[in-house]
């Protein structure tokens, strides 16, 4: 199960019977999120295989555990402890597991355990809170059962979380809701659900989406072919889109209704202004331009107009990266 970490993913290496066993019982502490007995019994299977890389991996791994969660019980607010599981999650993702070698089954008892107690904190606290707050909450109960592999449980959450936000905030609020969608639909296999999910949270919200969090070989195989291109993190999430089309990855698209057309073409004049000023960010403004020509192309192609409005719109996607404009053929 080789999550969203630059790692090697290692087996079981050759331990005694013995110590295997203990590793088992620790790692089940672990999920249950009892991280003080689980480390008892991990420094105890290090005394008897002072070099074994797992082990090493798996004390490592729990020291930082048990720091975190021990902290997180002087949080008063169920919703805090949580966001002090996830945040942590992220850092010892980046900080702890990238570029190391990765044993797959302590993997999966640290998330099991991590993920367990942060969706106990969230649950708490479903009901009877504002729109928006309450549609984080289910958003982040949502991302926990995804993380727990409970893709059924996990979409309800996220269907809820978008339904709130549809109702009082900004369309762009969506993008991370429907990202981790499309990450469940694609974990479950339901690949062209995802691609529609995914071009659209890229479309509405790009800077709004966390891809350390996106867990399926659809999305993971985008981000790597993008990360190799070189862009720092903001432009990597605009330019997701770009390549997603290029590549072949987010090719199931969906016809746009009548005053989703109006909104797309002001959206367009609005950044070709705001290109044109001295003052903005090519790096970010130029992908997400880019891809509304994309989108727009793709209405012009499903509605049947006129093919010079194509042309005229392919040579604009020229001036601004004739190498995109080269890949990209209509």
């Amino acid at each position: 199960d080789e999550r969203h970490y630059i790692c090697i993913m290692k087996k079981i290496p050759a331990m005694s019977n013995q110590v295997n066993y203990k590793l088992i019982q620790a790692y089940e502490y672990i999920k249950t999120g009892d991280l003080t007995q689980a480390k008892r019994l991990i420094e105890e299977s290090l005394e008897d295989e002072l070099e074994n890389e797992e082990i090493l991996f798996a004390l490592e791994c729990t020291n930082y555990w048990v720091d975190v969660i021990s902290k997180m019980f002087f949080l008063s607010l169920p919703f805090e402890r949580g966001e002090h599981l996830i945040a942590h999650w992220k850092y010892f993702l980046k900080n702890i597991v990238e570029n190391t070698q990765v044993y797959e089954r302590t993997m999966y008892a640290i998330r099991k355990g991590v993920f367990t107690l942060a969706l106990e904190n969230y649950k708490q606290i479903l009901e009877n809170r504002h729109p928006l707050e309450k549609a984080e909450v289910f958003r982040k109960a949502g991302l926990c059962y995804k993380e727990l592999g409970d893709y059924e449980k996990a979409l309800m959450c996220l269907g809820e979380a978008n339904t709130l936000i549809e109702e009082v905030a900004k369309q762009s609020d969506s993008a991370a809701v429907l990202a981790e969608m499309a990450d469940c639909y694609a974990l479950c296999g339901n690949d062209d659900n995802a691609k529609v999910l995914f071009r659209e949270a890229f479309f509405i919200g790009a800077s709004k989406i966390d891809l350390v969090f996106l867990d399926s070989e659809l999305i993971l195989s985008l981000i790597e072919l993008v990360r190799q291109k070189g862009f720092t993190e903001d432009e990597m999430l605009e330019w997701m889109p770009i390549y997603g089309v290029l590549y072949g990855v987010l090719n199931i698209k969906r016809q746009l209704r009548p005053q989703e057309v109006g909104r797309l073409k002001q959206a367009i004049f609005t950044l070709e202004n705001e290109l044109r000023d001295p003052a903005s960010r090519p790096e970010i403004l130029v992908p997400r331009l880019i891809n509304h020509y994309f989108w727009l192309i793709d209405h012009y192609v499903t509605v049947n107009d006129d093919r010079s409005k194509i042309n005229e719109t392919l040579l604009k996607i020229k001036l601004l990266d004739n190498d995109v404009h080269s890949r990209y053929t209509i």
